[in-house]
Order: structure tokens, then sequence, then C-alpha cells
């Protein structure tokens, strides 16, 4: 399990430079003058220009920069003109000079929050609902079901986001509207307004996860081996939950590690929805304001999280699947 362990990690590390090094020269050498940028569309003034081109360290070799760049992250950096940027240091914020790590720290907890909520809310509903329409299969329980899922995944966030706050936070008055997450001074008001927007957001994934879940579950309740414990006189219950869902369960997690991206991707909605404010709307304004450097943090923490998570789920696979250590 070590082993296989350290060969995905060292995987991840190289995926991550990979990326690191593509974002960066998407950012700062395939684009406008970032500098250009950094004074103004309308700007003019040359020496103001070439001032902020030194003080970024434009006039360095690529490579050079690339390397300032990514050691600033790990061990901080002393930029050309000056200021100390302690590390993680992703540079300074074009839109107002202000350090970028500071920035995406007091956003992360939304999104992480969101992503976390989410996910454990559309895994639950969506596998249980699955496991349940299989266990029910062909009665009037398991039509219902695949046919409450079939319209969940029509839906969308932004179009069930207003009915779900006008419904249950207005009229019903069931949950909170929705604000952002202070855990550490008030957990309980934190899960209180994150309750609805998770759920919201894991409308369109437990749909798929509870058809997905019914139809691994009814492929493995028609495997010989199954039908071998049954015919040794194994209980329904105990032939399910051992043997079907530990079958289904390696094909969840894998689904699952290929939603990932998507995941954070309806966070992003979901604070645009709930007029959260996360990674999602920072990461808009800063396209709006062309604020490269913030831009690009927030792409690659979001891209660092990914591969992380990936490995969480690979492990999670290796251990219910012993043969994947080996692969």
């Amino acid at each position: 399990m070590l082993r296989f362990l350290t060969r995905r990690v060292l995987g991840a590390v190289v995926i991550i430079l990979a990326i690191s090094f593509i974002t960066y020269l998407l950012f700062f050498v395939l684009p406008t003058d970032p500098a250009q940028l950094a004074c103004g569309k309308n700007c003019s003034n040359k020496v103001l220009v070439a001032q902020i081109h030194h003080r970024m360290g434009l006039d360095l070799p690529v490579y050079q920069q690339y390397w300032d760049y990514m050691r600033g992250i790990f061990v901080g950096r002393h930029m050309p003109d000056g200021q100390n940027c302690a590390a993680p240091c992703f540079g300074f914020s074009f839109a107002n000079d202000q350090p970028i790590w500071p920035l995406i720290s007091d956003r992360y907890p939304t999104t992480l929050s969101l992503a976390v909520g989410g996910s454990a809310a559309f895994l639950i509903i969506g596998v249980g609902l699955g496991m349940l329409s299989a266990w029910q299969q062909g009665k009037s329980f398991d039509r219902v079901a695949s046919s409450i899922s079939l319209i969940g995944n029509s839906v969308q966030i932004y179009f069930i986001g207003p009915l779900a706050i006008a419904l249950f936070a207005d009229n019903l008055g069931w949950f909170d509207h929705g604000h952002d997450p202070t855990w550490s001074s008030d957990p309980v008001g934190s899960l209180n307004g994150l309750v609805l927007p998770c759920l919201v957001m894991s409308v369109i994934f437990w749909s798929n996860y509870s058809r997905q879940t019914r139809s691994l579950m009814v492929e493995q309740l028609s495997e010989d081996h199954i039908r071998t414990a049954r015919a040794k006189g194994m209980s329904s219950k105990y032939v399910f939950y051992r043997y079907a869902l530990r079958g289904a369960a390696a094909s969840i997690i894998t689904i699952f590690g290929i939603d990932l991206g998507s995941v954070l991707g309806g966070a992003i909605i979901t604070e645009a929805t709930f007029g959260l404010h996360g990674l999602g709307t920072l990461a808009v304004n800063a396209v709006y304001q062309l604020d490269l450097p913030l831009e690009m943090a927030v792409m690659l923490i979001s891209a660092t999280a990914i591969v992380v998570f990936n490995i969480v789920v690979d492990a999670c696979y290796a251990l219910i699947d012993p043969r994947i250590r080996l692969a």
C-alpha cells in the first residue's frame, strides 16, 4: 500500500509541476503584456509600463520568472521593487496591489465547505437511493425513484437554487438563505448557512449517482458469485451488502474521482446563485479585471486540490480492491 501511494504521490507532483508551467506560460507569456494590463487598459505611459515590467520581474528570462514564482510559493519571495511577499507567495494582485494569498485564504473555506458538504450530500442520497432501487428492483419504489432521478438530472443549479430559496427559506423557513461560513467563531451558524446550498448543489449529482448505483448493483446481483453465495444459504441482505455493494463500490469511487472537477464547478455556480463569496466569485472578478496573478493562483490551487483528492480516491479504491495496488 505504501509503495502504491508513493507512486501516486510522485506522479501527482509531476502533474502539478506540468500544470503550473503550462499555466504560467498561458498567463504570462502568450497573452498581452501583463505589465500593460497592470498599468490599465488605456495606459499609454511607456515609462510607467517599463517600471511595472521591472517591478514584476518580467524583464528576466521566462525560466527564471517561473523558478522565482514557484520558489516563492514555498519559501516566499523578495520582489524586484523591494516588497517582501511571505510564503505562500502567489504574487500581488493587479487590481489592488495586495498579496494574493490572503485574498484566497479568506475565500477558500467557502468553496471547500461547499465542495465537501455537497459531495457528502450527493453520495449519501444518491448511493442510498440507488441501493434501495436495486433492492426494490421492478417495484413501485424503483420506478418512482428512477423518475425522480431523471428529473433531477435534467435541472440546473441556477434554476432550482432560487426556487429552493423561495420555498424552503422564505415561505417555509426550514433553512437559512445561505451565507459564508465562519467555522472558528460560529460553527452551528455556518452549518445552517450551508445546508440549503449544499443540498441544491447535490441534486444534479445525486440524480446521476442514484442511476449509476442502481445499474451497478443490479449488474452485481446477476453475477455468478452472487448466485453461488445464495445457493450456499446466505441471506439476501448479507449477500447484498457483503458482495454486491462491495463489487459496485469500486466503480462508484472511480466515477467520483472523475467528477471532482465538476464538483468544484458546481460549487462555483452555487456561490453565484446564493451570493456566497468563494473562489468562484473571486475568479470571476479576476477575469473581469484582467487580474492575471489572481486568476493563475486560483487555477493552480484548484488543480492541486483536484489532484490531491484523486490521490485520496485512489487510496480508497486500493483499500476496496487490493488488485489495484499492483497496477
